[in-house]
């Protein structure tokens, strides 16, 4: 079973991702992916707006992102990148493996390894 990977959590890590990382929209999701320069392991973030829906909802639409990530990033080797997936609403709505195909393509697009 693939381990998680490691979280953004302070506010600063997500704005810095958000100033100076590339923002690419992918469907039901948009992915900030910022370049650090080092060989740490791949941290990431999420993000689900009160737009999305109430606290219930949010909370689910976010699972499905860690879970989506979890999977995706196992089966690359990524290092040295602050991801941010911001959720949309359609995150909730959609297929889960298309889910994973959206953020596959996206971390392609922002040449996550």
């Amino acid at each position: 079973m693939p381990r998680p990977p490691l979280r953004l959590k302070r506010r600063a890590e997500f704005l810095r991702a958000a100033a100076a990382g590339r923002k690419l929209p992918a469907g039901a999701l948009m992915l900030q992916a910022l370049a650090r320069g080092d060989a740490e392991p791949v941290r990431v973030g999420f993000t689900v707006t009160r737009k999305v829906g109430n606290a219930v909802v949010r909370n689910r639409a976010r699972r499905r992102l860690r879970e989506a990530a979890r999977l995706v990033l196992a089966e690359r080797q990524a290092r040295g990148f602050d991801l941010v997936l911001v959720s949309r609403a359609a995150t909730l709505g959609i297929d889960f493996e298309r889910l994973k195909g959206e953020l596959n393509r996206a971390l392609d697009r922002a040449g996550v390894p």
